[in-house]
């Protein structure tokens, strides 16, 4: 029997699993409501992940010597855990927050569960086998909702000492201009952080005002003429350009792929990458900009990477 790598993208509303096979193509892909309460959420998955290998007719992964098909479980969080406690932490689907998730799933399913930041889930699966395949360094961007960054190192994700590597959102605007004040409150208790600037809702609020949250439409708008449109977009660019120059001074990754609602505005990959050079301390900026390979599957499959290549083997 094939082996399979699952991973589950555990989301606020819902818990999206994906089953890859050892090529890393996609065999299976679903997804059930969250029930958006701690204990209820734990056995959802739980039940979720004992019927699809069920119906793979697969064995979970234990050790390389148990002699059956086997599969390694990856899920992505939009928190981390902590390192010090063993608990979550960051989590904007605040009920998450200080449960020991992990320790908890691995009881449930009987197994090592591997559990890491959905950013960076995104910014793995585009370096394993997406945009940013064949690349040394990859700095993944999620710009939706929220934002959030991630790192990847010949493919190995950077988490960092406390497993905030690549938080990104939470670094301030550089180079602020005068009209960019006061600063907007973050709530992470911060001002001026980058997710206030750079989110879908922010860039939506600039264009037609506070209680807005789609920009569905603002690229075709300030094309027909829309002024509030194409000044919101310009105002957009020239952050998200300053944001990227920070991100190339202090890390130079050989990539940047950007996800989420907004990397899906084509203007961004021929706007951004000129107004580099600004800031960027080298003679020739180069670094690409892309849009992701995997779309809204990114984060799904990169949970299901989070084990090696040769996680579950046998002989």
């Amino acid at each position: 029997m094939a082996d399979y790598r699952l991973g589950i993208d555990f989301g606020g509303t819902k818990i999206e699993i994906a089953v890859l096979d050892r090529s890393g193509a996609l065999v299976l892909r679903e997804r059930v409501p969250n029930p958006g309460i701690y204990q209820d959420a734990v056995i959802a998955v739980r039940d979720f992940v004992f019927d699809v290998e069920a119906r793979l007719n697969a064995a979970p992964f234990q050790n390389k010597s148990s002699g059956k098909s086997t599969t390694s479980l990856g899920i992505g969080i939009p928190g981390a855990i902590s390192p010090e406690t063993g608990l979550v932490k960051n989590a904007n689907a605040t009920w998450l927050n200080h449960q020991p998730f992990g320790k908890d799933l691995d009881t449930a399913l009987q197994r090592q569960v591997r559990v890491e930041n959905d950013a960076n889930c995104f910014a793995l699966s585009e370096a394993s086998d997406g945009a940013g395949a064949g690349q040394r360094v990859v700095f993944g961007v999620i710009l939706g909702t929220g934002m959030g960054g991630g790192i990847v190192c010949e493919g190995k994700v950077i988490g960092g000492r406390h497993s905030i590597a690549g938080e990104w959102g939470h670094m301030p605007l550089p180079w602020l201009r005068k009209e960019e004040f006061p600063l907007p409150r973050c709530f992470c208790g911060n001002e001026g952080c980058l997710e206030r600037y750079l989110c879908g809702a922010s860039l939506a609020q600039d264009w037609k005002g506070v209680g807005h949250r789609n920009t569905a439409g603002i690229e075709q708008a300030a094309a027909e003429g829309d002024t509030d449109a194409a000044r919101a977009l310009d105002r957009y660019v020239d952050k998200l350009s300053r944001a990227c120059a920070m991100i190339i001074n202090f890390l130079d990754p050989d990539m940047i792929v950007l996800g989420g609602g907004v990397s899906n505005l084509s203007s961004l990959y021929e706007r951004v990458p000129p107004l580099l050079q600004r800031h960027v301390i080298t003679p020739t900026c180069t670094t690409p900009i892309v849009q992701n390979m995997h779309g809204d599957s990114s984060g799904v499959r990169g949970a299901a990477w989070l084990w090696p290549v040769d996680a579950g083997v046998t002989s």
